[in-house]
């Protein structure tokens, strides 16, 4: 199963999809579950395919050795005569980022690394935060810091920051044990949390022009080695 670690140096793709309903999103997973279990690209590492649980969409998240693997396969025939057409047909939006990681952290309880897998109950939270980017680094300064305060509250279980290659975004990836401990984690009173991650979050509010978010759930993954 695909792990993410502090000293990856690969190419993270996030395939965020949107669709109008429910029988949409199985239908982009059907989809999606059949190009991940036929993968054989160069330079293609892994693939996580996760379904929407607050809105429905999907998010797959690529691992590629490179940037030039990656371009490669979106320069193919296979990929712009069918796999680009087809998901436009059947999504209502697409985001597909380029990112590379910039921090991560987890609970000690998790072992020495983050798994990506559906055999977890990760409940997934990803946030889009977009910037200017002459911004963008100021934002991760704010944002991709040690944060041993959060280890202590229930439920958490992982957080990572990704930045975006083009310079116009950071994506947080994050893992919880439920809805309900996100939620309480996530609605918390400013004054409850610790000042520097008070400080944080009040810099990264004045740096992002927008942000997006939704819940998954991870439902298929697949490596280049067979895991």
């Amino acid at each position: 199963m695909p792990f993410v670690r502090p000293d990856d140096d690969y190419l993270t793709v996030f395939n965020v999809f949107e669709t109008d309903t429910r029988s949409g999103q199985e239908r982009v997973v059907d989809e999606m579950r059949a190009i991940v279990d036929n993968a054989d690209y160069p330079g293609w590492l892994s693939s996580t395919v996760h379904a929407g649980l607050d809105e429905p969409g999907t998010l797959n998240c690529i691992q590629w050795k490179s940037l030039a693997d990656l371009e490669a396969r979106y320069a193919g025939e296979r990929f712009t005569r069918n796999t680009a057409p087809l998901f436009d047909g059947i999504t209502s939006s697409k985001r597909l980022l380029k990112t590379e990681l910039e921090h991560t952290q987890h609970h000690p309880d998790l072992g020495e690394a983050i798994e990506m897998s559906p055999e977890r109950d990760d409940y997934t939270v990803f946030v889009l935060l977009n910037v200017d980017p002459e911004n963008q680094r100021e934002l991760l300064d704010a944002l991709a810091e040690p944060d041993e305060w959060i280890k202590t509250v229930p439920g958490y279980r992982s957080h990572t920051y990704y930045r975006g290659i083009d310079g116009t975004s950071v994506v947080n990836y994050a893992q919880w044990d439920s809805k309900e401990s996100y939620d309480a984690f996530h609605a918390l009173p400013e004054e409850q949390r610790p000042a520097d991650v008070r400080n944080g979050r009040l810099r990264a509010r004045s740096l992002i022009t927008s942000r997006w978010a939704n819940t998954y759930t991870a439902v298929h993954s697949r490596s280049a080695d067979g895991s």
